[in-house]
């Protein structure tokens, strides 16, 4: 059985990933609190700290998911800080491990998001997309895949969109107005949303693990965006409340600070590299997507 080591194994993608691999590969969790790790993914995974990870001859399959929530607070100097290090900081450390390894691993997967592009209109953005909007979430991003393609093995880059899961993630934070009939659009809802259910981010992994001829940049998008107004039409659907209300675009600069670029721009985002290399999506369609979760 091969090995899995694991950063970022708590968050929402993390979880889901365990559950997918644990059965084939014997996984290795990086937790700042191994207890909790093994509390909230059970025992058929081993957790450490990273201060434990000294090298990593032992590991076939090294996936890097560990980061800072990027929208959960406003963007202060300090908490920009926050975001970077705690993306940057690991995948440097994995990158050295990598690199002076006796043993090297197969695949190395690490994590970014199609804030790589930056702030765009209705233009479909494939990875081969290089006209970049210069903002914060392109600066992390850019960074954050620079370092990890330093890594002398193959190296497969996840730049993941929004991703809908019924527990946990940006689905679950927006759940309440819409619940309480309230939700609807942000500004004229023109703007993007490039989605992914949970089930195809985790299985779109386990493609790259196991196709080797796969490497570079991929975007983790549903192949059919949605605009934000769309979404929001068909969440109140599926909730079966009305969807009457708009939020006007100050109130979530009010509200968020720089940090809502992330809501009132958006992104077309297309996955053109993975169905490429032959991955097919189980939701590529929004409604079917939504009503495959638990929304109660």
């Amino acid at each position: 059985m091969k090995s899995v080591l694991l950063t970022g194994g708590t968050g929402l993608i993390g979880r889901h990933l365990v559950k997918k691999l644990s059965d084939k590969y014997a996984v290795t969790v990086v937790s700042r609190d191994p207890k909790r790790a093994l509390r909230l993914l059970g025992n058929n995974v081993k957790a450490i700290t990273q201060e434990d990870l000294v090298n990593i001859d032992d590991y076939q399959i090294v996936i890097n998911l560990a980061g800072e929530p990027i929208a959960d607070k406003r963007w202060s100097q300090t908490q920009k800080e926050r975001i970077c290090r705690s993306r940057w900081d690991i995948t440097e450390q994995l990158v050295e491990l990598i690199n002076t390894s006796l043993a090297p691993p197969e695949v190395f997967i690490s994590g970014s998001a199609i804030g790589i592009y930056g702030r765009q209109d209705d233009t479909p953005i494939s990875e081969d997309f290089t006209d970049f909007h210069e903002e914060f979430s392109r600066e992390i991003c850019a960074k954050w895949e620079a370092i990890a393609n330093q890594a002398q093995t193959r190296v497969c880059i996840l730049r993941t969109g929004v991703v809908l899961a019924d527990d946990g993630g940006a689905l679950s934070k927006m759940l309440m107005p819409f619940r309480l009939g309230l939700g609807g659009p942000i500004g004229d809802g023109k703007q993007f949303m490039s989605w992914i259910h949970i089930e195809d981010m985790v299985r779109g992994i386990e493609f790259l693990i196991e196709n080797e001829q796969c490497s570079g940049p991929f975007n983790f998008t549903s192949p059919k965006p949605a605009s934000n107004a769309f979404f929001a039409h068909k969440l109140c659907k599926r909730l079966d409340r009305p969807c009457i209300f708009t939020t006007p675009t100050f109130a979530v600069k009010l509200l968020m600070g720089e940090s809502s670029d992330l809501v009132i721009y958006g992104q077309k985002v297309i996955p053109m590299r993975l169905e490429a290399a032959g991955f097919h999506f189980s939701y590529p369609v929004l409604v079917d997507a939504l009503a495959a979760l638990d929304l109660r």
